[in-house]
């Protein structure tokens, strides 16, 4: 049997198969999932997104935060859409799937698990050096922290989704409040002066107090700017643990996106006119530094820097669930070894937790480096993101008569913005760190040479992702006759 290619064929599993790779259906709600979209962004309210002052100045970063919110909040849109039409766990992976066949579903797939697996290890070494730095337990940043986070925040996952969805909500939970008291304790040190306080490259093209970088530095500040959105696509991941997902999965991405936006915002103003930019662009705890003008901590930069931890657990906790799912799906389709996609008595998918973890704490462990592990994944990130927002774009014109519970407002124009802006921020991150972009692009080509090679040849028809496509192949082949 072939699927849209003589050149890509699917295999017969035995009668078991799908019934060894079942997920936990009906475990979430629109609120738990809500609280999933903004536990995998919240960690970079607390950090790493500063790094982006020294790239563009307030201006350029402002600039580049504007633009990334609009990719992203026309990106959510359309996989709200997408969503609606194929809930399974597969996402993004499923939607490029049906558009794209399935080169580009293995594409879109494999950009996906880069950025979920390298983002849990760079946020455990984060986590590594707020432990150490708020003298928890006498604990130092190194591989027993890293090991820590992989063993525990796992076995939460393996116990089941309920509870895990559970537990990240009520982090992020505590993470959201403390970066709202974080704002209002700011905003009574504000001063517009700060803002543009970073001193001026003369020798920059368009330079100016707002652009001390000059023009060329907002697209440098492109990758900082997603970090106040990062993960938040990862919702659709959840679609068969999910609730009435045609109704849920929209609604709950509309809800992370719009809460995402208005922390970026209180986060940014905040920490950059308490302190100043200059102040905290190399900060690794940006908003701690904003709260202590004179070098001396206080009750609230305590409490914030305490949060702080607090938000990078729920990323790191949400990003390896996510990364779960996707690697979950690929492999019950085949496009994977296909043991991956087994799943437990508790319906948890344990290798897919398993073997992604024990990467993760070996990457973190070996290298340390958790600035270029984001900007690998962040590499990924972008690639995804281009093939998602362009499987918008082809099932709109291709299957206009698609029933779609939920519209994307704008249609295609929507989608649209966001291919070209993540193509944009693409080619941004090779302004931000080379050998990151290099090393992300040398994973991507070894994973291609494997589809290309062997899995292609070993689908699974009965996948839900699978069939989803054929039922489409056999009706456009059915007009056709």
């Amino acid at each position: 049997m072939t699927v849209e290619s003589s050149k890509t064929s699917t295999a017969e599993p035995a009668d078991d198969y799908l019934e060894r790779r079942t997920l936990r259906r009906g475990s979430a709600g629109w609120l738990l999932l809500t609280g999933l979209g903004v536990a995998y962004v919240v960690s970079g309210d607390f950090s790493g997104w500063n790094f982006g002052l020294a790239e563009g100045g307030f201006g350029g970063l402002g600039i580049a935060m504007a633009l990334m919110g609009v990719m992203y909040a026309c990106m959510v849109f359309s996989l709200a859409e997408l969503s609606s039409v194929l809930p399974t766990a597969g996402g993004g992976y499923g939607f490029a799937r049906r558009a794209l066949g399935p080169w580009g579903g293995f594409l879109t797939g494999t950009a996906i698990l880069i950025e979920y697996i390298l983002a849990p290890a760079a946020i455990s070494i984060f986590i590594g050096d707020y432990v150490e730095s708020l003298g928890l337990f006498g604990l130092t940043s190194g591989w027993p922290v890293y090991l820590a986070c992989f063993v525990i925040f796992i076995g939460i996952h393996l116990w089941g989704v309920g509870e895990a969805l559970r537990f990240s909500f009520v982090v992020t939970g505590i993470a959201v409040a403390a970066l709202l008291v974080f704002a209002v304790g700011a905003f009574m040190d504000f001063d517009a002066s700060k803002l543009n306080d970073i001193p001026v490259e003369a020798d920059a093209f368009g330079s100016n107090s707002w652009l001390p970088m000059g023009l060329l530095g907002i697209w440098a500040a492109f990758p900082f700017g997603m970090w106040f959105f990062l993960g938040v696509e990862g919702v659709p991941l959840a679609a068969e643990e999910t609730k009435d997902p045609a109704r849920t999965l929209p609604r709950a991405i509309r809800w992370s996106m719009a809460i995402l936006i208005v922390l970026a915002l209180l986060t940014f103003f905040a920490s950059a006119g308490a302190r100043g930019a200059n102040a905290i662009q190399d900060a690794g705890n940006p908003l701690v530094e904003a709260l202590q003008p004179g070098g001396e901590a206080t009750a609230l930069s305590r409490i914030v820097n305490y949060a702080g931890l607090a938000g990078l657990v729920a990323s790191f906790f949400s990003l390896i669930y996510a990364g779960s799912r996707q690697l979950f799906a690929l492999s019950r389709a085949g496009y994977l070894p296909r043991f991956l996609s087994l799943t437990s008595s508790r319906k948890a998918p344990y290798l897919g937790l398993l073997v992604p973890g024990a990467i993760g704490f070996g990457l973190a462990a070996a290298t340390g480096d958790g600035a270029r592990m984001l900007n690998v994944a962040v590499f990924g990130a972008t690639i995804s993101y281009a093939l998602m927002s362009l499987s918008h774009i082809v099932l709109r014109r291709r299957e206009p008569g698609l029933e779609r519970p939920y519209r994307t407002p704008g249609g295609v124009l929507t989608s649209s913005v966001a291919l070209v802006l993540a193509c944009a921020a693409l080619v941004a991150t090779f302004l931000v760190d080379v050998t990151a972009a290099l090393i992300a692009l040398a994973v991507y080509v070894v994973a291609i040479a494997y589809f290309g090679f062997y899995s292609r040849k070993r689908l699974v028809a009965r996948a839900p992702e699978e069939e989803f496509a054929a039922l489409a192949a056999a009706e456009a082949e059915l007009e056709r006759d």
